[in-house]
């Protein structure tokens, strides 16, 4: 989960599965397609957060964003413009860092509303960067695989499936970005071949591997 708060006039321009918004702070779930975000002169903070404390510190059900990109203001309320008012103010990013964590702090005193099981069935995803079947993940906490798939994907906002992909996806974008061929990412990251890696890259980030590297090193 990718939470970003703009502080000064800047605006970031979205495009993704909901069409074209101009937001100044947003929440961004997994979502299902591939998104552009840009912005000229935007100052701000971005978080990420993991999907097992997401739901304490956003208030909200992971499964409620659906794989959207919300305005965080329909998600915090006014204490998003009072936080943006409080970023803005202050002119030491240590201390901007600080005003955060103090922010966050005061919103993480709800215990996560997450099953145990679940949590460890991200952790392990995570792990083993998406290299795992979901009838493993079931079989190692007592579950069968229908009700982990269910209380994964309530919970958590997403698939087992889904979650494992994504997390392959982010280390073979890492292997992309420093580097490596599409060859050798595709091996290392556990894809059956070279063309398994070209439809996923497509599908998450609606470009090829080569265009993901050469994308990266233009922002170097």
């Amino acid at each position: 989960m990718t939470v970003v708060i703009g502080f000064e006039d800047g605006m970031l321009t979205v495009d993704g599965t909901n069409g074209r918004q101009t937001l100044g702070s947003l929440v961004a779930a997994p979502v299902p397609a591939p998104t552009r975000i840009r912005g000229e002169r935007v100052e701000c903070v971005e978080v990420h957060l993991s999907p097992v404390v997401a739901s304490s510190l956003l208030g909200v059900s992971l499964a409620e964003l659906d794989g959207e990109i919300t305005d965080l203001e329909n998600v915090w309320g006014r204490q998003t413009s009072r936080l943006r008012e409080q970023l803005a103010a202050t002119t030491s990013w240590p201390r901007r860092f600080a005003l955060l964590d103090e922010f966050l702090a005061g919103r993480s005193a709800k215990p996560p509303s997450v099953d145990p099981e679940v949590a460890a069935g991200w952790e392990r995803i995570v792990a083993q960067r998406g290299r795992i079947r979901v009838g493993d993940l079931a079989a190692s906490c007592g579950w069968s695989r229908k009700r982990f798939w269910s209380r994964f994907s309530a919970q958590l906002g997403l698939t087992p499936k889904r979650a494992a992909m994504l997390v392959r996806f982010d280390h073979a974008a890492t292997c992309l970005q420093a580097g490596r061929g599409p060859v050798e990412t595709a091996m290392v990251c556990g894809y059956a071949d070279q063309s398994h890696l070209h439809r996923d890259v497509l599908a998450f980030a609606g470009c090829t591997p080569g265009a993901l590297t050469r994308a990266t090193e233009g922002k170097q």
